[in-house]
């Protein structure tokens, strides 16, 4: 059984989200397919953090209420409905407001979380490095610190002073956001020292002429699948969304003798939460770092292009642009005619040549080590260096849990 807890709760509204029902909100007719897709997305979040689904809804919802996001009669029959299924948490497919999630806490006596809160349980229960845990638990949080407000009932009570018997003194909400500052900051120190042995790795294999490449995606794109394939790795690679948040990186020789250095990245989404791409901007760096990016878009999802739309934007805001190529994994569950239409789509949306390629069946991979070695050519020269048994370290997921 999946047990999570809600970091901003009142334990008496229950602590465990082994059952839940999620909701996704539609302004308007034309967008209930679009947000149905979200509402696919975030059951699949659902299913990583292990739980069962017992029910979705998709409510139309023409403008939030400030004070419980949803309007009261949707409100009053939320409550009945989560009543009978015998009060299962509630995923909401939106970000609330830290007085919106406690408002619905107490009208439906049941933990709520929003997208973002969903997202961090699933990076809290992942991650499996000492940099990855610093990361969440840096998210978590500075999410936490505008919730505190009525979190709990202790926060109504008061300290008094020293030497007092009475008295105002500190109140415990105030201690609490203290604490979390000072945890803040130790955690950032932490995470410094973490950087900076990570620099030292980067930097020893700099100090040997071979070029990177960092695969890129929306999360379950088949990053890790590709990787283990290219390279005979075993990285996990399960079909969850989120499987793989520590960068992972392998050498891969190519048909001209050439190595590179293939590193698997943390998978984009949308609306990614502020606190996660703040708190993950070290792993992101290897994004940034790589001589050259793969963009790998699943081609079999039915919102192919906005998932290849929020990742060139999140690379555009991160200001990565590198030469790049755009692989169409998992073009075994595509007709001829429906692979022709997405390549037709997606290539007009980045501007290039997409590549397909099926990572089980070895589709493509003949090509896309060709291209690799090709523009790995021009971005590093070929020298007796790139080419030698002995190279330089490679970084991985496992190299780092030690530390």
């Amino acid at each position: 059984m999946a047990t999570s807890t809600l970091s901003g709760a009142d334990p008496g509204v229950g602590a465990t989200l082994d059952r839940v029902v999620v909701i996704a909100t539609a302004a308007r007719r034309d967008e209930r397919e679009q947000r149905e897709i979200e509402l696919d997305e975030l059951e699949e979040l659902a299913r990583t953090l292990g739980t069962t689904v017992l029910e979705r809804s998709l409510i139309n919802l023409r403008e939030p209420h400030p004070a419980t996001f949803l309007r009261s009669g949707t409100v009053d029959a939320v409550a009945g409905r989560v009543a009978e299924l015998d009060r299962p948490a509630v995923l909401i497919n939106d970000q609330l407001t830290p007085r919106q999630q406690r408002n619905l806490q107490e009208a439906w006596d049941v933990p709520v979380l929003d997208r973002t809160e969903v997202i961090l349980a699933i990076f809290a229960r992942r991650a499996r490095t000492a940099e990855g845990r610093v990361q969440v638990e840096m998210a978590q949080l500075e999410h936490l610190l505008p919730r505190i407000a009525g979190g709990w009932s202790h926060l109504e009570r008061q300290r008094g002073g020293v030497g007092l018997r009475g008295g105002p003194g500190e109140k415990q909400i105030e201690v609490d956001r203290r604490l979390i500052r000072q945890r803040l900051k130790r955690l950032r120190q932490r995470l410094s020292v973490i950087e900076r042995q990570r620099q030292t790795r980067r930097t020893a294999r700099t100090d040997v002429p071979l070029a990177s490449c960092a695969l890129v995606g929306y999360t379950n794109a088949g990053k890790s699948t590709l990787l283990n394939h290219l390279t005979h790795s075993a990285v996990l690679a399960d079909n969850l969304l989120f499987a793989t948040l520590d960068p992972t990186s392998r050498r891969l020789e190519l048909p001209s003798g050439r190595r590179v250095i293939v590193t698997d990245t943390v998978g984009f989404i949308q609306s990614l939460p502020t606190e996660l791409v703040e708190a993950f901007a070290a792993t992101l760096e290897e994004v940034r770092q790589a001589h050259l990016l793969a963009i790998v878009v699943d081609g079999s999802h039915p919102d192919a292009e906005q998932q290849l739309v929020t990742v060139l934007d999140t690379l555009r805001d991160m200001r990565c642009d590198q030469p790049s190529l755009l692989l169409i994994s998992k073009c075994d569950r595509l007709t001829a005619s429906e692979l022709r239409s997405v390549r037709l789509r997606l290539g007009d949306l980045a501007g290039t040549s997409p590549l397909p390629i099926s990572a089980i069946r070895g589709t493509g991979l003949r090509e896309f080590r060709l291209m690799l070695d090709s523009m790995a050519a021009r971005v590093v020269p070929q020298t007796r260096a790139n080419r030698a048994v002995v190279a330089a370290p490679v970084e991985s997921a496992e190299t780092r849990a030690a530390g």
